[in-house]
């Protein structure tokens, strides 16, 4: 449970990528962009009895991050073929 702004997670990837927490481009919002992120785990936890393994968002977070850090062949060809479409048409 808990509450980020985009800002705070950013940074917070950052720094656990070992980047400097300003290594980003401020860009405009675009229309229906999140502003923040908030969990409401209840439901989960009261119909279902579910309990998160991580209950400290950046302990969560480093783990994702070295799960994606440790499975590239995962995602990168995903990746590879949304930017060269983003290419293809422009953008």
């Amino acid at each position: 449970n808990g509450e980020k702004n985009n800002k705070e997670v950013l940074e917070l990837m950052l720094e656990l990528m070992g980047k400097p927490t300003d290594w980003y481009d401020q860009v405009n919002d675009r229309p229906g962009h999140d502003l923040r992120y908030a969990i409401d785990a209840t439901k989960l936890r009261t119909e279902l009895g579910w309990e998160p393994q991580y209950t400290d968002f950046k302990d969560g977070l480093k783990a994702t991050i070295d799960w994606y850090s440790a499975n590239e062949a995962w995602w990168k060809p995903q990746k590879d073929a949304t930017e060269a479409k983003y290419k293809e048409l422009g953008r």
